[in-house]
């Protein structure tokens, strides 16, 4: 097999299957796992593939979301720093809300577990993470997207509107200077400005590539967030946008 139908036919097999290992790959083509790693990394400075932990996962486009799977194992220390940094921003006392994401997870997971808040949620996996505690959890209820594990519809929104938080843990699939926030999904765009409006302080958690990124759907402009809790490479424009908009930005070490 030529080199470029070798990768022609990675990027089928990662694409058919939402992601693959390297180990998978390797049997499946009959070839060194460090040819399949080299082909991998050529693929993804090509914008064909996404490099994950241990494998690969189709590239992302505006149109186009990840599973909660996969995105679950990519950058895991940085979220873990995010979460950690993030979860100082809750006070005693406040309610909080989490956005379901995989980043979320992480700042629930370093919240106190005496009680002392109350959390709402639209992700039933992360009501159950703060259940774990003393936390008084609440549900938006609605239709739950099994890409994402999100709830989401009717029932969700009119939870939404009769709601008010103190702070907010935003998640998201794009930020940029030109786009804002943004989403793959209509529902799940709805439910994220609702979390905004209602929310008394917006503390986006996302790693640093998904700066410069945008999704189909705009869900909050940069002015909508009071605090931005990242970990990796912010270029110097996105830093200087991110000072425009009077988003303070703060970069923690994984």
């Amino acid at each position: 097999m030529l080199p470029a139908e070798r990768k022609r036919r990675i990027v089928e097999l990662v694409t058919e299957s939402d992601g693959r290992s390297v180990e998978e790959l390797a049997s499946t083509l009959e070839y060194s796992k460090a040819t399949i790693r080299r082909d991998l990394r050529q693929l993804e400075q090509e914008g064909m593939v996404e490099r994950s932990h241990g494998g690969a996962v189709p590239a992302t486009t505006v149109g186009r979301e990840q599973t909660y799977g996969q995105r679950e194992v990519q950058n895991l220390e940085q979220k873990i720093a995010i979460g950690r940094r993030a979860a100082e921003e809750l006070v005693d006392g406040q309610v909080a809300f989490f956005d379901a994401g995989t980043t979320t997870m992480e700042v629930a997971r370093r919240t106190p577990r005496d009680g002392s808040f109350l959390a709402v949620t639209n992700a039933p996996r992360l009501a159950v993470e703060l259940g774990e505690s003393e936390t008084e959890v609440k549900l938006t209820g609605g239709t739950l997207r099994k890409r994402t594990r999100a709830l989401v519809g009717p029932t969700a929104e009119s939870f939404m509107n009769r709601m008010n938080f103190d702070v907010l843990f935003l998640g998201t699939n794009g930020v940029s200077p030109e786009s804002g926030l943004t989403t793959p999904n209509e529902d799940e765009a709805r439910m994220k400005e609702l979390m905004v409006e209602r929310a008394e302080r917006v503390v986006l958690v996302a790693d640093a590539t998904k700066v410069g990124k945008r999704s189909f759907v705009q869900f909050a402009d940069l002015s909508d967030v009071d605090l931005f809790v990242t970990a990796g490479d912010i270029p110097n424009e996105a830093r200087d946008a991110f000072d425009g908009a009077g988003l303070a930005l703060e970069v923690v070490s994984a």
